[in-house]
């Protein structure tokens, strides 16, 4: 289907410009959401009509959507989360929950502004887009973690996930007996400021019958 942009739509074209989009992506989208009109000779018109006022309308939002995001920019909202000792959420965190975490810090935000690749389900800092307008487009910080003392050591750059394997790796190597590279096949370990341990009976009785 032929469309008419009204707003700048990202990889298609900006305001003003006609293209062709699947039917599906127009009838559901596009023009329920009056972000386009059909690319009828009546429409045209009417858009040329109407081209100036909407233009300066995009122009005002646009200013608008630039102040907000002045505020919003570089933003942190902390997300307290349940989560396993690998730090995987017992749920997930989604584009309802960032939009309420900023609401709640008083920001104008709704969930359709957020945008994310997917839901986010393990804790950490994570990049979350929000679009303000077609042409404004800020990053804050989500600060997903099990607890308020977790949240604030990953504010601070700490790799909670990271830090947790390495303690967990210096633990199990704290129950490995170290290897003594001197010491022969089947030998005991010496006890400090001991010789090897005597060589098993059964060897033992080998050399007094070779004696013999």
């Amino acid at each position: 289907m032929d469309i008419i942009l009204l707003e700048r739509i990202e990889k298609l074209g900006t305001i003003g410009d006609v293209v062709s989009v699947r039917d599906g992506y127009a009838r559901n989208f596009l023009l329920p959401q009056k972000k386009a009109l059909r690319a009828n000779e009546a429409n045209k018109k009417v858009f040329e009509a109407n081209r100036d006022r909407l233009e300066a309308e995009n122009a005002e939002k646009r200013t608008e959507a630039e102040k907000q995001g002045d505020k919003v920019a570089g933003e942190e909202i902390v997300l307290i989360r349940a989560a396993s000792n690998a730090g995987q959420l017992y749920g997930s965190v989604n584009v309802r929950d960032v939009a309420e975490a900023l609401t709640a810090k008083g920001h104008d935000v709704d969930k359709k502004q957020v945008i994310m690749g997917a839901p986010i389900k393990t804790i950490g800092m994570f990049d979350v887009t929000i679009a303000l307008h077609p042409e404004v487009h800020v990053t804050v910080k989500a600060n997903v973690a099990r607890s308020d003392d977790e949240a604030e050591l990953q504010s601070q750059g700490v790799d909670i996930l990271a830090q947790a394997a390495e303690e967990e790796r210096s633990e199990s190597e704290g129950f490995t007996e170290a290897l003594d590279p001197d010491r022969e096949l089947g030998e005991l370990p010496a006890a400090e400021g001991e010789e090897a341990a005597e060589a098993p009976a059964e060897e033992a009785g080998e050399e007094e019958q070779g004696e013999a």
